[in-house]
């Protein structure tokens, strides 16, 4: 599974909380799934999972977590964007107020990995993890601002 290395790699990077205390993210897959038909006689599947990020004694405002993983799903997991069904249940999250300035944050997101399994030479299956697709051909123009400074926009990871 890629997804969510790439999440804790966008909200190490991008979040100055974690930034400076990368031991607060911790990352958890629950509810995992195995989604494979036999298709074609191949072995390609999907990963269906709940990807649990917790940052715990957070000092800023949610909107800093919330605003970045908002933008990797615009193109990483559209349809929690897009599909009215899946929007509704498909990013989750709680805090416990720790005190008057920390709490520690839950995010639950429903996730999906295709991974295509294909015969190579000699007999050897060559796995491929696939791009989400593509629903519009408009290119999103977005810069994000994080205490009134320009954060590189979308992150690479």
């Amino acid at each position: 599974m890629n997804k969510p290395a790439q999440l804790r790699e966008l909200l190490s990077s991008h979040v100055p909380h974690l930034q400076q205390n990368p031991d607060c993210l911790h990352v958890f897959i629950e509810n995992g799934n195995i989604i494979a038909t036999g298709a074609g006689q191949n072995l390609s599947f999907e990963y269906q999972f709940n990807c649990v990020l917790i940052v715990t004694d957070y000092a800023a405002h949610a909107d800093t977590l919330i605003v970045p993983i908002l933008g990797w799903l615009a193109t990483q997991q559209p349809e929690l964007l897009l599909n009215p069904d899946k929007r509704e249940t498909g990013f989750k999250f709680k805090a416990e107020i720790i005190n008057h300035t920390t709490a520690d944050i839950e995010i639950v997101l429903a996730l999906t990995e295709r991974v295509k399994v294909v015969a190579g030479e000699g007999m050897q299956l060559e796995v491929t993890h696939l791009p989400e697709p593509v629903f519009n051909d408009e290119a999103i123009d977005w810069t994000l601002y994080t205490n009134g400074i320009e954060v590189p926009w979308p992150p690479t990871i």
